[in-house]
């Protein structure tokens, strides 16, 4: 039989439509994370009467999940209505934070959110709060047995660098398998001008894939091969940021072609299937992973859709990890009507 990286030399599209909405419902954070720059920008917050125009518009592109991001999503001051009129638009809701305002929201949020995660970098207060640049280990444990509490089933999102990785069998002892928490394995990766550390090495890359066969363990292992292969290369792009996922600002602009690169801002006005649609805006679809920026791109939360829309070795490789958390969630029957 055929490596698989050679199985499939040809590629075919499974879906045409954006199957996921990246909404940066503002860009302000309560946290200074060393390896993200986004708390460093200032930004308005998303009007509710625009989110319920996008939402019924997403519905038509075809959006099944709703990422409600940011920033830190919890400084939203209607974040509670904003899942729930995602919820009765029927999207699936997920919801990254750092805990620090979970215990003054979480009575209000229980039942909206169906991916909830918890940011979580090491087993050790001084080095979690450290990476984050406040202190926030105490109030992330509060929150986790809020959560429980409350019968909610949180996630503990571990983002993975060279000097953390002896961190996870920790966490994963310690805190995951006693509370019934998934945990989930996000591999650093660079954008912009951004610092992260140092590039995962081989070794780091070999133990994370063994951690992903774990139980209770999450692992989209198509991040590791990427990986391996380089990141994209934008003379055979893997990447399909642009057309797999819509990208919303705090000020209702629709972003291409990812959050990241953000070459360039549309104002939605009410018409956010018809702008997606436009000549101008399907011009840029079509550069996605094509840009001399693209080249080299690891960036998880756009090659997550992106494995999902087409089928090659990616999408192989990501299959049993993406089938084994949702069925760990209970959304697999929604995924299939994807």
């Amino acid at each position: 039989m055929l490596p698989l990286e050679n199985t499939y030399l040809h590629t075919m599209r499974l879906i045409s439509h954006p199957v996921l909405c990246n909404y940066y419902v503002t860009y302000r954070c309560n946290a200074k994370c060393a390896f993200c720059d986004i708390w460093e920008r200032p930004s308005p917050y998303v009007e509710l009467k625009s989110a319920e125009a996008n939402f019924a518009q997403l519905k038509k592109l075809g959006v099944k999940v709703i990422d409600f991001t940011g920033g830190e999503p919890l400084l939203h001051r209607e974040i509670d209505k904003l899942l729930e009129m995602a919820k009765s638009y029927g999207f699936i809701t997920t919801l990254t934070t750092n805990g620090l305002l979970y215990p003054k929201w979480a009575e209000k949020l229980a039942g909206k959110i169906d991916m909830l995660h918890f940011s979580l970098d090491s087993a050790t207060r001084e080095e979690h709060d450290a990476s984050r640049g406040v202190a926030c280990f105490d109030i992330l444990m509060n929150s986790i047995a809020l959560a429980r509490a409350l019968g909610e089933r949180p996630d503990i999102l571990f983002t993975a660098m060279e000097n953390n990785i002896d961190q996870i069998e920790t966490v994963y002892t310690t805190l995951c398998r006693p509370n019934g928490l998934v945990l989930i394995l996000n591999p650093i990766f660079d954008y912009n001008q951004v610092e992260s550390g140092p590039s995962l090495s081989n070794e780091t890359l070999d133990k994370l894939s063994s951690w992903g066969k774990r139980k209770g363990v999450y692992l989209n292992d198509g991040f590791i091969q990427l990986r391996r292969d380089g990141g994209n290369n934008t003379h055979d792009p893997v990447c399909k940021a642009a057309s797999s996922t819509v990208v919303i600002s705090p000020e209702n602009q629709l972003v291409l072609p990812c959050y990241h690169l953000g070459l360039k801002a549309f104002n939605i006005d009410n018409n956010l299937y018809e702008l997606y649609q436009s000549e101008e805006v399907q011009q840029l679809v079509a550069l996605e992973g094509r840009l001399p920026e693209c080249e080299g791109c690891t960036i998880n939360c756009y090659m997550q859709p992106s494995f999902a829309v087409e089928l090659n070795k990616y999408w192989w490789k990501a299959l049993p990890s993406t089938l084994k958390y949702n069925r760990i969630k209970g959304t697999w029957k929604e995924l299939l009507k994807i």
